[in-house]
């Protein structure tokens, strides 16, 4: 699997080497029925762009170096509409993977746990879930040494019913996710659990020589950790999502800027920033949070189950009294006590952002339902 991922990955190299070449000539670049010509070259011993032959590219199978090029191609696409940065080399061990785009050369045995693919046979895996559908495809992937296969499959869903009532979110660092219902989630900090023993292994990585067996293993266990990190987040993020999912209809969030809000305040030569510790610890706990994750999560369960995800500005909504509509920062007391210095009506911060999430959800979506109806 090594040699297949690394075939690939020579031959989208190859093929992007060749593609900057011929735009450095002013020649019009090859679409993807050139590319598999050169394909059929380089399998054959010809000379790659780099003046070296691969031979050993005929060893590996031909549909997921074809596939390499399709990603390619995907790649000047999404650059050229700008949804992209212009396509890099791939490197050695970063993101190795293959793709079998044909499901009649893939045979799976769920009963038995083995996966068949072409030039590497059957191959016993693990169960994470029931596959369900029709074999599509099948993409290999390496990470933190070990092997993952993805399949994709088609198959026909009833429309399903949204059951619950609608809910109001407000995203925080001492309260992870505060429901407008009442209940809370408290925050994971699966970085801040681990940073301890991540510096300690990152200091005895940087001690290493380069490319030593020493330097191998230290650098694997740094690659345990964070593999550890992201694993535990993407997990407790997974269970609050479908948690949330399965019992809301409509869930109404905040429209936050995370980029904006984790931006770095040392400033600049001529105007240095103030508080740049304190703003980077801060920075660091809305990172460990994940709430780009968290919302994209809700937003495509949200749509299985039948719901709706609306976003809506977040502005004052932790500093506007939900009983007489004071809007003041006065208001917000603390990091967790609200307590209106109008009517005096006093609750948790986070539940009075909720809250008025909720309210401005309720306005944004009856807004757009009037809209569809004149349509």
């Amino acid at each position: 699997m090594r040699r297949v991922a690394g075939s690939c990955r020579v031959v989208f190299n190859a093929a992007l080497a060749l593609q900057k070449e011929r735009y450095e000539r002013g020649e019009k670049k090859l679409g993807y029925a050139g590319l598999c010509k050169k394909l059929t070259a380089w399998r054959n011993g010809a000379p790659l762009p780099s003046g070296r032959t691969a031979p050993w590219l005929a060893e590996a199978p031909v549909h997921p170096l074809q596939q390499t090029l399709k990603d390619l191609e995907r790649a000047y696409s999404n650059f050229f509409a700008k949804r992209a940065n212009f396509p890099r080399f791939k490197k050695k061990g970063r993101s190795d993977s293959f793709r079998y785009p044909d499901p009649k050369q893939i045979k799976l045995d769920q009963a038995n746990s083995r996966l068949f693919l072409p030039k590497l046979g059957w191959l016993r895996y693990r169960n994470s879930r029931e596959v369900l559908g029709t074999v599509k495809n099948v993409t290999v992937s390496h990470s933190n040494g070990k092997w993952f296969v993805s399949i994709q499959t088609e198959r026909e869903v009833e429309q399903p019913i949204p059951q619950g009532s609608a809910v109001g979110i407000d995203l925080g660092i001492a309260r992870f996710a505060t429901l407008s219902d009442g209940t809370f989630y408290a925050p994971l900090n699966s970085f801040k659990r681990h940073e301890t023993r991540l510096r300690k292994a990152q200091q005895a990585f940087s001690r290493k020589v380069k490319f030593s067996n020493n330097w191998k293993k230290a650098k694997a266990r740094v690659q345990r950790i964070h593999a550890r990190i992201g694993n535990a987040r993407r997990d407790y993020l997974h269970k609050a999502t479908t948690t949330i999912s399965q019992n809301h209809a409509v869930v109404v969030i905040e429209d936050l800027q995370i980029a904006n809000l984790s931006a770095s305040a040392k400033g600049t030569v001529a105007h240095p920033g103030t508080n740049v510790q304190a703003k980077a610890g801060l920075n660091k706990s809305i990172l460990d949070q994940g709430w780009f994750e968290f919302r994209r999560q809700l937003d495509y369960k949200l749509a299985w189950q039948g719901g709706w995800l609306i976003a809506v500005p977040p502005q004052n909504t932790s500093r506007t009294c939900p009983c007489c509509g004071q809007v003041s920062a006065d208001n917000r007391q603390t990091q967790a006590r609200f307590e209106c210095i109008d009517c005096g009506f006093e609750e948790h911060a986070d539940m009075v952002g909720a809250i008025n999430v909720l309210r401005a959800g309720h306005a944004r979506f009856a807004c757009e339902v009037s809209d569809a109806d004149v349509e």
